[in-house]
């Protein structure tokens, strides 16, 4: 049995923001502890923040490579102004920093990765596209399943619909956007 956490619970929230929010929380709960607990109780009243804690740890973990959302901004809004062969470069470049070898890819996708014998294609050229829809993503995975090819990504600086997000998740189609496509071009 795998455990999910709720996506809109406290915690799942707390994770999505940075890392001091939680932190913030936890000073929050041990001020009010202090303030409003007999002398007795303090120290059990400020043990609530554990929790807040916690998930500022795992927020710190899972964030200390992402870029600050200044950043991501400033990144997203750099590609937004390239033309197809400077993201086609900086794609390449972000894709070899992260350990993958970029391949000639096959009609239907943009680039072919391959790192530890695990192979992906990547579908980017409409990137700037203000929506994505389902028959969008429908080159990349007519692509992949031509060439035998279990794994994709999809580059958006747009809004993909429901119904795009769910036929790439049911694909094995990676969406590459806001903080991870910034991550890649950084």
């Amino acid at each position: 049995m795998k455990l999910r956490m709720a996506e809109n619970s406290l915690f799942a929230v707390l994770l999505r923001r940075r890392w001091w929010v939680s932190l913030a929380v936890a000073a929050v709960i041990v001020a009010v502890a202090s303030a409003l607990l007999p002398p007795d109780l303090r120290v059990v009243g400020s043990l609530a923040c554990v929790p807040f804690v916690v998930i500022s740890a795992m927020a710190f973990w899972r964030q200390r490579g992402l870029p600050a959302p200044a950043e991501v901004e400033r990144l997203l809004a750099q590609a937004a102004g390239m033309a197809w062969p400077q993201l086609e470069a900086a794609l390449r470049a972000g894709f070899v920093r992260e350990g993958h070898s970029v391949l000639p890819a096959p009609p239907g996708a943009d680039l072919l990765l391959e790192r530890d014998g695990r192979r992906v294609l990547v579908g980017a050229r409409r990137w700037k596209a203000a929506r994505h829809g389902a028959e969008a993503l429908q080159p990349l995975l007519d692509a992949m399943q031509r060439a035998g090819i279990g794994h994709g990504a999809w580059v958006a600086l747009g809004e993909l619909t429901p119904q795009a997000r769910q036929v790439a998740k049911s694909a094995g189609v990676e969406l590459l956007e806001g903080d991870a496509l910034a991550r890649l071009l950084r």
